[in-house]
Order: structure tokens, then C-alpha cells, then sequence
């Protein structure tokens, strides 16, 4: 219990990690949205995590999401700016993922503390 309890963490830090970057990267996205030729970023993390689950190099209780795993800020590679000034940031689409990457930070938050809990009472035998 206590391994998968560790493994849990780990791979709970890396995602935490991913959404207080991805907040920072809307932010950025939001702040720019007037500024001409600003190009919106975006944050890569989940699609590195689901090829590595995919090929089986993190399963549940084996191995846990290294140190070093990716977490990339790279350009969005659409030219779908609908704009004269070349700027391709959608302010209501970065409110929406703003909004739905706050919701899933403190999804893993509570994981976290649930986590912990467990940890807890394991320690002190349930009392």
C-alpha cells in the first residue's frame, strides 16, 4: 500500500506541476491577447503522459512519472488567426481552458490530501 501511495505522489506532483505551468501559459495567453503577432501557447504534458501509459512504461504500481518527464511550452501551430494582426489568441476559449484547468488543479489537490489521509492512517493504525 504504502508503494502505491509514493507512486501516486509522484505522478500527482508531475500533474500539479502541469497545471500551475498551464496557468501561468493562459495567463500569458490573456495578457497578450491585444498584442499584435502574439502567437497563444500551450502546455504538453497530458498527450506525453497517455503515449508512455499507451506503451507501458508507467502502469499503475510500477514505476512512477520521473523528474525529467516533459512538461513543454510550445507555440500553437495553427495559423488560424482570424485577425489582421496576426494575434490567434481566442479570449473565451482561454477563459473556458482557464476555467477547466483550475477545476482539474484542484481535482488533483484533493487527490492529493485524500492521499495523505490514507498515509495517515496507516501510520497512526486508524486512530
Amino acid at each position: 500500500m504504502l508503494s502505491n501511495l509514493l507512486f501516486t505522489r509522484q505522478n500527482l506532483e508531475k500533474a500539479l506541476d502541469a497545471a500551475w505551468i498551464r496557468n501561468d501559459v493562459i495567463s500569458q495567453n490573456i495578457a497578450n491577447v491585444d498584442t499584435p503577432g502574439y502567437k497563444r501557447k500551450t502546455v504538453m504534458f497530458e498527450e506525453f503522459l497517455n503515449n508512455e501509459m499507451r506503451m507501458g512504461r508507467i502502469a499503475q504500481g510500477t514505476s512512477a512519472i520521473s523528474d525529467n518527464s516533459p512538461i513543454k511550452i510550445v507555440e500553437d501551430p495553427a495559423d488560424s488567426s482570424y485577425r489582421s494582426d496576426g494575434n490567434n489568441v481566442d479570449i473565451e476559449n482561454e477563459m473556458a481552458l482557464l476555467a477547466a484547468n483550475q477545476i482539474r488543479y484542484s481535482t488533483l489537490i484533493q487527490k492529493m490530501n485524500g492521499d495523505f489521509q490514507r498515509l495517515r492512517s496507516v501510520i497512526t493504525g486508524g486512530r
